[in-house]
């Protein structure tokens, strides 16, 4: 059994197992009115745990900031605020890198990532991690925002309920969805905002299949949250509006500083996780490092600390000078590029408001400086500039409208944000196709496109194709015992490992045939023939993009490495490993597009389809078809017997091992089961 999955306990082990197990078997979760329950009931517990995250930032940053590490620190001086972020990433980096490396940076791409690579499946322990782990480094100071935990919470949440119900496919990505628009509603009090954010960015696609669970969750977290939090836009902002039309081109030229802005944050942000990435540094340690960088900014700006909503909403309000605002623009990106980058735990939906508050504001000044009597104070070019850096960065327009509508309860500037977020969302677009959430996926390999017949090899990991426990040589060994172990194989490469079982390098038939006789009045041995500087996959690691690596270099076997411990040997994957996996992921689409037709047509003639594998305890094993007290609306369609159909009759006999599909009337499905399975 993978990580990915969710071993129930055994009913003997308490009442609430024995109480969960009656209500799967009782309740059908394919039924409108019962998904919709889950729904509600998934957004009140996204929409709770918010409530207790922000608390828990709340109490984390009094601790850190107010009455506990200031005075315990107060010796150091000015200097104490830097290590206040390196305390909180020497927790959060060993939580992150043992426990769950999935909460690492923000959130919203791994959950993507689970919806395109794994059906919507999300360990449950991402929720626990992500959450603490996002809460300690945000009140300890880090440049991070509160939704991107939510959201990976959420959909985590969503997906864990999901495999628990033992749902499809298709239902674990709808409550998915469900999870993650209850966390951008409950977070900023704004319930169409999240459902957009669902569709737009999580789903990529609108469509009604998905909308009304995904509203019906957004509306619960947002009934919760606002039941301890408040019912009150996430901003206080004075009433703004388009002052002339004169405005408009301020706005356009407003539109293309953000897209410039929103691209230069994406950029910059991956480049330090690459650099951190490619670090040969241990990695639950590379949080604090990173927390350096921004305990220094802290020291001079502390306004780029934390979330920064305070700071976003004196911006709003126009009560920053235009030198703070520029500087705050850079400081708040770098320290954002610093926490994340270095693999800390946080969202970019903040960092990305506030840079744009910060870039509006300042644009607003100068503008309103030069033109007074022609536009609107600098808080109206934040409150744009917000919702304009955030759509260059995400390429999520329709969501930057919205949660500006209803984080700032001001309806009134529509045709600046319709101009200026267009603007910067096509400028954007037409720099990268990429967003700051796409491109994390497309430098994995992992394909974008949301059409589940583009790509058959997409679901499946290296780890899934490679070959465990490969045939290796050692590194001392000779050349002539080297030729040997090839022709006893018939293998034409081999991984090489040194006396300690530290990956060196790759050897293959073309290497030995090209050795010297001799180096230096020695006979040389397979270390002196070996290529050291190879390319590695990882176990996580799309298939398509090692297949890439192979195809582009003419590569025909690549060693699979632990990501921890990146000169420590997992696996090998050869080319005959990829035709075997192709031949998996064939057979995965088809039984994906069986569960899909199966699933169309039960809803369209109101029966069930379900399907038994028979296990030598099941009742209906070695009886006749005719013995069965099935009911007499089932018939059994098919049965699948040693990768044959077999037509079934009266008098076919069952067997253990046996396939049995069953089309029987919605209603009847304890019946077919009692006939079938029995009290075993």
């Amino acid at each position: 059994m993978s990580s990915d999955q969710v071993k129930l306990p055994h009913a003997d082990s308490g009442i609430f197992t024995e109480s969960f197990e009656w209500l799967k078997s009782g309740v059908n979760f394919n039924n409108f009115a019962t998904l919709m329950v889950v729904a509600v009931v998934m957004g009140a517990g996204t929409g709770l745990i918010t409530v207790i995250f922000v608390e828990a930032i709340a109490w984390v940053t009094h601790i850190s900031f107010e009455e506990g590490l200031p005075q315990l620190l107060a010796p150091l001086g000015a200097g104490w605020i830097i290590l206040v972020p390196v305390i909180g990433s020497l927790i959060t980096g060993p939580m992150i890198a043992y426990w769950a490396i999935e909460a690492k940076g923000h959130g919203v791409p791994e959950v993507m990532q689970a919806i395109i690579m794994r059906r919507g499946r999300i360990r449950p322990r991402v929720a626990l991690v992500k959450s603490v782990a996002s809460a300690i480094c945000i009140g300890t100071g880090g440049s991070a925002g509160r939704e991107g935990p939510i959201v990976q919470v959420g959909a985590a949440l969503g997906s864990t309920a999901a495999q628990l119900l033992n749902l499809g496919p298709q239902r674990t990505i709808t409550l998915v969805a469900c999870g993650a628009a209850a966390g951008i509603s409950a977070t900023f009090n704004a319930p169409i905002a999240g459902v957009i954010f669902a569709m737009e960015v999580i789903l990529g696609e609108f469509t009604t299949h998905y909308f009304g669970m995904v509203v019906i969750a957004a509306v619960a977290a947002s009934i919760v949250s606002r039941e301890f939090l408040g019912n009150n836009p996430a901003f206080a902002v004075p009433s703004y509006a388009l002052v002339s039309a004169w405005e408009l081109p301020l706005y356009a030229l407003l539109g293309v500083l953000a897209a410039l802005v929103g691209r230069g944050f994406v950029k910059i942000l991956y480049y330090f996780e690459d650099l951190f990435d490619d670090w040969h540094f241990p990695t639950a340690f590379k949080p604090a490092v990173g927390a350096i960088g921004v305990g220094l900014i802290g020291v001079f700006y502390p306004q780029a600390l934390g979330a920064g909503l305070t700071t976003i909403e004196e911006g709003l309000n126009g009560s920053l000078p235009l030198t703070l605002l520029l500087v705050l623009v850079i400081a708040k990106l770098m320290a954002t590029t610093f926490t994340l980058g270095s693999g800390n735990s946080g969202g970019i939906f903040s960092p990305s408001l506030y840079m744009g508050a910060m870039l509006g504001g300042a644009f607003g000044v100068g503008v309103h400086a030069l033109f007074p009597t022609l536009t609107a104070s600098s808080g109206a070019y934040a409150l744009v500039g917000m919702a304009s850096v955030f759509s260059a960065a995400a390429h999520a327009p329709l969501t930057a409208f919205l949660i500006v509508f209803e984080m700032s309860g001001d309806y009134r500037m529509i045709l600046p944000l319709m101009v200026t977020v267009g603007l910067s969302t096509l400028l954007s677009q037409t720099m990268s196709p990429f967003s700051i959430y796409t491109l994390k996926l497309a430098n994995k390999g992992i394909p974008l496109e949301r059409d589940r017949d583009v790509d058959v090899m997409k679901g499946v990991t290296v780890g899934e194709a490679m070959t465990q426990k490969p045939d290796v040589v050692r590194a001392e060994m000779s050349l002539p015992q080297l030729s040997e172990r090839f022709v006893e194989t018939r293998h034409h490469g081999f991984p090489v490992l040194d006396k300690d079982e530290q990956l060196l390098g790759v050897v293959t038939i073309k290497d030995l045939e090209q050795a010297p006789d001799h180096i230096d009045d020695r006979l040389p041995t397979v270390a002196d023939i070996t290529h050291q500087e190879i390319v590695v996959a990882y176990p996580s690691d799309p298939l398509s993009k090692a297949l890439r690596y192979m195809s582009d270099r003419g590569f025909g076997r690549i060693p699979v490495v632990d990501p921890q411990q990146p000169k420590r040997l997992v696996g090998l994957l050869r080319r005959v490993d990829v035709v075997r996996a192709y031949r998996r992921a064939i057979m995965r689409k088809m039984e994906n597009q069986y569960a899909t037709e199966k699933l169309r047509l039960g809803r369209l003639t109101e029966t069930e389809i379900l399907e038994f594998t028979l296990a030598d305890n099941m009742v209906a094993a070695g009886q006749q078809i005719m013995d069965l007290s099935l009911p007499p609306q089932a018939l059994i369609a098919s049965i699948q017997r040693n990768n044959q159909i077999i037509i079934a009759h009266g008098q076919t006999r069952l067997q253990p091992g046996d396939r049995v599909v069953i089309i029987t009337r919605q209603g009847t499905t304890d019946a077919v089961r009692q006939a079938i399975v029995g009290h075993g």
